[in-house]
């Protein structure tokens, strides 16, 4: 992974459906896998503002449905606390389609990203128009 990881609290747990902030046909996506995480036995793997997974698309264009792809999480609706002590939510949940190493698939997002995700993945942050 590239950048520098954030600490955030994880609110996205394996099977969480998130919406697709980008343009490249999907609109809701699965979450099946967490990379690189390292957890207890038995408890679910668990994901955050700023990290990579792996996603299956539920709802979007049809020859993308079923398809496994990767993806960064932009938005959580979990607040979180940065180190200045505020804390951050969001009204949704959402992520963006990326290739396996963080250059995004689509040419545009929809929506504000967070500044964790921003800082962790150049490319992400250089197509936001909105980082919050």
């Amino acid at each position: 992974m590239k950048g520098i990881a954030a600490s955030v609290t994880k609110g996205l747990p394996t099977g969480a459906v998130l919406e697709c902030a980008d343009n490249t046909g999907a609109r809701l996506v699965e979450i099946i896998a967490v990379k690189h995480k390292r957890t207890i036995h038995r408890r679910y793997p668990s994901a955050g503002v700023g990290d990579m997974v792996l996603v299956t698309v539920k709802k979007g264009k049809p020859e993308m449905k079923r398809q496994v792809f990767h993806a960064v999480i932009i938005r959580q609706r979990m607040p979180y606390r940065r180190p200045d002590g505020t804390r951050v939510q969001f009204e949704d949940n959402a992520a963006v389609i990326v290739t396996p190493d963080g250059d995004m698939k689509g040419s545009a997002i929809k929506g504000p990203v967070a500044r964790e995700a921003a800082d962790r993945w150049p490319r992400i942050a250089s197509t936001a128009s909105i980082i919050v």
